[in-house]
């Protein structure tokens, strides 16, 4: 799992540039928080299709991609509930300014990361022998 941790790291980088970009974009008409409902679907997505050409390439399934997405998507979810829980903690505590936004995308994005990973790792990217 060591050498999927690098490629892993960039795409949620990547993720998290996609999900603040959404959130400043649909804050002001949605609110920070049905704002960040979209603003995870589409991060997920971004980085669903950087892991598996790039991290989990070798584990990526080669047909059935749209049920790959999905077992993606649910597998995340236990490190959403860590996101939302510290994006919210942090929404608490800053004003919801776009620089606010950002920091609580960022402080929930580090805090699921882990969870994340091994998740994508065990339950969505198995070996495909």
């Amino acid at each position: 799992m060591r050498r999927r941790i690098l490629p892993f790291a960039l795409a949620g980088i990547i993720g998290f540039l996609v999900d603040a970009g959404v959130l400043l974009l649909t804050s002001p008409l949605l609110g920070p928080f049905r704002g960040r409902l979209l603003s995870f679907a589409a991060a997920v997505l971004a980085t669903w299709l950087i892991n598996r050409n790039f991290a989990f390439a070798d584990k990526a399934a080669g047909t059935g991609k749209s049920r790959e997405l999905l077992r993606y998507f649910l597998a995340m979810l236990p490190g959403m509930a860590v996101n939302w829980l510290i994006y919210g903690l942090v929404l608490t505590l800053l004003p919801a300014t776009s620089a606010g936004l950002i920091l609580a995308v960022a402080a929930g994005s580090l805090a699921g990361m882990a969870a994340n990973l091994v998740a994508a790792d065990r339950l969505v990217f198995r070996d495909r022998h």
